[in-house]
């Protein structure tokens, strides 16, 4: 039995499945390609040349999108009574100190799709590894969630901040927008991540570190990104 809907199996007879295209192309392939009636989210997995095993060869961080990902980013704020008056203000969507740790514990909703935490929160809410961790909640310096300026994290991460990190295999998934968006826009929140993992190479990374690069909608097939030009773009050193 296919695997795939009717609509997913016509578009994917609509174009090379296996021929790299320039970034454009792509793009403009993966717009006409969402066969969903909802406003699909632009998705994008980098494959990259290093071994996942190592933990000198993890690449995690954040970028901030120019044209921001389309998406409403629920913010979760672990902090100290003054900070949560400063998180909230600020936007989160939940904020709260050693009582909102003991919710989540007690099986409280994970409604939230970022968690930031101030430095003297940590020890607290390190209590709630086994619930964040598996979802990649958990908050973390590399990745600009742990912090005392609770305000421009939540306020960073609502206009369109999002982090990366490799998985087991060393791919990379990122958000880069919504079907709906320009060409253009997607093609700068796209050229806007990729050079920010490839200046997060790590020093022991060896070989060529951009293997490859799908890009498609939420309900669409993948199309693939001709890497070596994309590349050519961006310096690792700088």
């Amino acid at each position: 039995m296919p695997t795939h809907g009717k609509k997913y199996r016509e578009a994917s007879k609509r174009y090379d499945k296996l021929a790299p295209y320039p970034a454009v192309e792509a793009l403009e392939l993966v717009k006409t390609l969402a066969p969903a009636k909802f406003d699909e989210t632009v998705e994008a997995v980098f494959k990259l040349g290093i071994d996942a095993r190592r933990a000198d060869q993890l690449v995690r961080g954040t970028v901030s999108l120019p044209h921001g990902t389309g998406q409403d980013v629920r913010v979760a704020v672990f902090a100290p009574a003054d900070k949560v008056k400063e998180a909230e203000a600020a936007g989160a969507d939940v904020a709260g100190g050693a009582e909102l740790v003991e919710k989540l514990q007690a099986g409280g909703e994970l409604n939230f799709d970022v968690a930031i935490a101030t430095p003297d929160m940590m020890a607290e809410v390190g209590k709630l590894g086994r619930v964040l961790g598996p979802r990649g909640l958990m908050p973390n310096p590399k990745a600009g969630t742990v912090t005392a300026d609770v305000a421009k994290a939540v306020e960073e991460f609502k206009a369109g901040r999002i982090e990366y990190r490799n998985d087991r295999h060393g791919n990379v998934h990122t958000v880069v927008g919504k079907v709906s968006f320009e060409v253009e826009q997607l093609r700068e929140n796209l050229s806007t991540v990729a050079g920010e993992i490839m200046r997060s190479r790590p020093a022991s990374a060896k070989g060529r570190f951009l293997r490859g690069l799908t890009i498609s909608s939420t309900m669409g097939p993948g199309v693939k990104v001709d890497t070596i030009r994309l590349e050519d773009r961006f310096d690792p050193a700088t």
